[in-house]
């Protein structure tokens, strides 16, 4: 480490420890806050300091090795931190709530097939044709404000005409998926307001799935329009032998968990992406020509280096079912006691100098297997074929957009509901003259 990065592990740990013998609410709120606002610096101590960082509330895993350790293991470190509240919300059990089930290996299986990877080039297309809608009225004003009228905008569009469940309206589809991942992942002080809202949001979402479950059904056997070719759609026309099939039961709560898994996520990674290009002014000139060659793959490399520097999803949870040595053979080693509550962090994993080369670096030409933005093992992302082709099209269909550039703070900043959710980033287009 340099004499800097020594000073800041000391101002850290020592304000840690020092606040752990004082006051140990207080050694909490420290690490909750440097997590949130430094989490960069502070993972880096940590990496350095304390890889596997015990404290009386959670267990801090950085290390690359220990965090894929963590996720490959999902007998030992299960989705119980957060699989009961997405249970609550859709009234029934969640496959992707569930380790290494039945349940969850079989209707797993069955959403990866109706998720083709064939999907794929037609998800680019619908994803740029929708931007490019959003972004040629936004030019007429001279700005965008990209969560809303781009990114959120272009999701939405993507659960409507892809996954086949527009919701009653795009706000109300909205505001559902944000109230139950709020209580699955952001509800940290387990707040009954939060839950009750999940929960309310969760039945109103089912209600919906189980009127347009009959909508569908009633229109594809009185044969009054040609067959749509969504996801909703492949399920419903999908026969499976007795003994595997799925309720109507299973298909509406497999449903409802596909907007959940990208109308936050997916934004946010888009965000998250061209904050960090629009830092770097040489990495966003190279971009910019990356993105109008014919080959998007040239482009789409930029889009995972910028997200290594930020990802959406920071910390992954987990619950350590019974005692575990992580990291055993090496100096890192450390046992584990049943029922921690481990945070595996892949923000700091990606900068691991053990596995990363030159970590601080901008570099475009890494390998995939560095990035851990999908999750690793029994819960990788279900949806990563359209989820990261919809990111990175939409993403440069913006900077494919003259005059684009980011705003002076505090109007530039982007705001975010509990410090996770992006709901507001405002950038310009055009000429600054129109903005006046």
């Amino acid at each position: 480490m340099s004499a800097v990065d020594q000073a800041t592990a000391g101002d850290h740990l020592e304000r840690y420890d020092a606040a752990m013998a004082r006051d140990p609410m207080s050694a909490f709120a420290l690490v909750r806050e440097w997590m949130r606002t430094d989490w960069r610096a502070f993972f880096a101590v940590l990496r350095d300091q304390r890889p596997i960082f015990v404290t009386p509330a959670f267990t801090v895993v950085t290390r690359f090795a220990d965090v894929t350790e963590v996720l490959s293991r999902e007998e030992t470190f299960t989705v119980r931190a957060f699989g009961p509240r997405l249970d609550a919300a859709l009234g029934g059990p969640f496959m992707l709530a569930r380790d290494a089930t039945p349940m969850n290996w079989r209707e797993k299986g069955l959403m990866r097939v109706m998720l083709a990877p064939e999907d794929a080039a037609h998800l680019r297309v619908l994803a740029g044709r929708v931007a490019d809608e959003a972004l040629d009225a936004a030019s007429r004003r001279g700005r965008v404000e990209a969560v809303g009228e781009l990114f959120r905008h272009v999701a939405l569009r993507v659960c409507a005409e892809y996954f086949g469940l527009p919701g009653p309206a795009p706000e109300t589809l909205s505001r559902w998926t944000r109230a139950v991942i709020t209580d699955g992942f952001a509800n940290f002080h387990g707040d009954p307001a939060i839950r009750a809202e999940s929960v309310r949001a969760g039945e109103e979402m089912m209600a919906y799935l189980r009127g347009l479950l009959a909508e569908r059904r009633a229109a594809m056997a009185a044969g009054r329009e040609p067959p749509p070719r969504d996801v909703f759609a492949r399920l419903l026309r999908t026969t499976l032998a007795a003994e595997v099939a799925l309720g109507d039961d299973r298909i509406l709560i497999n449903m409802a968990g596909l907007p959940l898994g990208f109308v936050e996520s997916g934004p946010g990674a888009m965000v998250e992406a061209v904050e960090q290009i629009m830092l770097r002014p040489r990495v966003r000139a190279e971009v910019v020509g990356a993105a109008a060659d014919p080959d998007p793959e040239r482009f789409d490399r930029y889009v995972w280096e910028a997200l290594r520097f930020s990802p959406f999803f920071k910390l992954l949870p987990r619950v350590c079912e019974r005692d575990h040595v992580l990291a055993a053979g090496t100096t890192r080693r450390t046992v584990v006691p049943a029922g921690t509550l481990v945070l595996a962090a892949p923000a700091s994993a990606m900068f691991d100098r053990d596995i990363v080369d030159e970590p601080d670096e901008f570099r475009p030409d890494r390998p995939e297997h560095h990035r851990l933005f999908f999750g690793l093992g029994h819960h990788a992302c279900l949806g990563v074929h359209p989820a990261k082709v919809v990111i990175c099209e939409v993403v440069r269909r913006l900077f494919l957009r003259p005059g684009l550039r980011a705003l002076p703070s505090p109007e530039g900043a982007v705001v975010r509901d509990h410090g996770i959710f992006p709901d507001r980033y405002l950038l310009g287009l055009g000429t600054a003259a129109k903005e006046a």
